[in-house]
């Protein structure tokens, strides 16, 4: 059997305890062969009060869910939908019928937008010499030429032009994009 990722409905304001609450049982119940992670998707966001002050704030991107990663067995199955807080998973019609796991292109996105993308070994997405697009820091939006990859820690080297020199930077994997 393999690993997917599944959505679980949760009380609304519940998703942290829900998540807290899961990974507990999953330690105490010897469940880490079967339930891998556990997140609730959020967001940094700017707040602006009324006095003018800005504060970062984290806000949840899907408010009553929480993404678990796991092999559907019987029991991972049991430990999640009877974790205090859930009240199912999205994609099962109940009645016992185990729901249905996220499309691995919907994983991917999702992970992707709040930068949990993980690129395993062997699994590049990038080549040297490929022009690429900075997307975020000083050089978002220029375009840059690889000239090294780090495969381990999932950097590469960049040389961005700028007024006609080039300017050499190492970024994260998902600091760029194929053009």
């Amino acid at each position: 059997m393999e690993k997917n990722w599944y959505v679980v409905h949760t009380y609304s304001g519940y998703e942290n305890r829900v998540k807290a609450n899961l990974e507990k049982r999953v330690e105490t119940m010897g469940m880490q062969d079967k339930i891998f992670r556990v997140i609730v998707a959020e967001q940094e966001e700017i707040d602006v009060k009324e006095d003018g002050k800005k504060r970062t704030v984290m806000r949840k991107v899907f408010p009553g869910y929480v993404l678990v990663e796991l092999i559907m067995t019987d029991d991972a199955w049991y430990v999640v939908r009877n974790t205090p807080g859930v009240t199912g998973f999205i994609g099962s019609s109940g009645g016992g019928v185990k729901p249905t796991p996220l499309l691995p292109e919907e994983a991917d996105r999702l992970l992707e937008q709040m930068g949990m993308t993980e690129t395993k070994q062997g699994e590049i997405h990038f080549s040297v010499d490929e022009v690429v697009e900075v997307l975020e820091g000083p050089f978002a939006h220029f375009q840059g030429r690889i000239h090294e990859i780090d495969i381990e820690n999932a950097k590469v080297k960049v040389s961005v032009d700028m007024f006609g020199r080039e300017t050499k930077m190492e970024l994260d994997f998902e600091q760029i994009r194929k053009l």
